[in-house]
């Protein structure tokens, strides 16, 4: 990446109220929380730890009112953990990803499949101009109108590269997706490549809508 091109990334995330630094630590405070897994946990907890933990710090950092001003909302609705802009602009949640994350030469994708919901907040994301759409009217709508569900949302990408280990990342808007996959990205900003984790971080991130459960009903004898 060339000079003018970090330069444009740094304001585009200063459009949308962050900056690479709030990522990096929050990805490296994941990684030490899933060392904390041992082999007497499931076999996904690391994976789900980096995850979730990786997630719960954006919300710690941006809805502290002694970190942040104004400080952003948070929603799990539908299992989606999720950053809302103070202005209602954009939400953002950390997902991992598979491919080219940070490199925008090759070509990136979700990780791992993504339910109906996911899919229809990416197929809503084609409805924005890059300038941000969808402000809120009110706070209540913030926190639990239908509008949330509308909203551009943007990914932070995280992937281990299984050759060094590094980790990379980037802040992407999905646009589509192939099957259960998201495949496609209206805009990439390439953020960093960190040091190895440590871990295996490629593993379940979590459902974000449970799928539908099937269940067989029997008369009583």
């Amino acid at each position: 990446m060339t000079g003018s091109e970090a330069h444009e990334v740094e304001a585009r995330l200063k459009q949308l109220g962050v900056e690479k630094k709030l990522f990096a630590d929050a990805l490296d405070w994941a990684g030490a929380e899933a060392r904390l897994c041992t082999g007497f946990d499931a076999p996904a907890m690391a994976g789900i730890t980096f995850w979730s933990r990786t997630n719960r710090y954006l919300a710690e950092h941006l809805t502290d009112p002694a970190e942040q001003e104004p400080i952003w909302k948070y929603t799990a609705r539908d299992s989606i953990l999720r950053v809302v802009h103070p202005s209602g602009s954009h939400a953002i949640t950390a997902v991992s990803g598979s491919g080219g994350v940070g490199d925008l030469e090759r070509p990136v994708r979700s990780k791992n499949p993504k339910g109906r919901v996911m899919a229809q907040l990416v197929e809503n994301n084609t409805k924005y101009e890059r300038s941000g759409q969808g402000v809120f009217s009110s706070r209540d709508e913030v926190e639990f109108g239908g509008e949330l569900d509308s909203m551009p949302l943007w990914f932070l990408l995280y992937e281990r590269n299984e050759e060094d280990g590094t980790l990379s990342a980037e802040l992407s808007r999905p646009k589509k997706m192939e099957g259960k996959y998201v495949n496609e990205w209206s805009e990439r900003l390439p953020l960093f490549t960190r040091t190895d984790p440590g871990l295996d971080i490629a593993l379940l991130d979590a459902p974000d809508d449970g799928g539908d459960l099937d269940f067989e009903v029997r008369k009583a004898d």
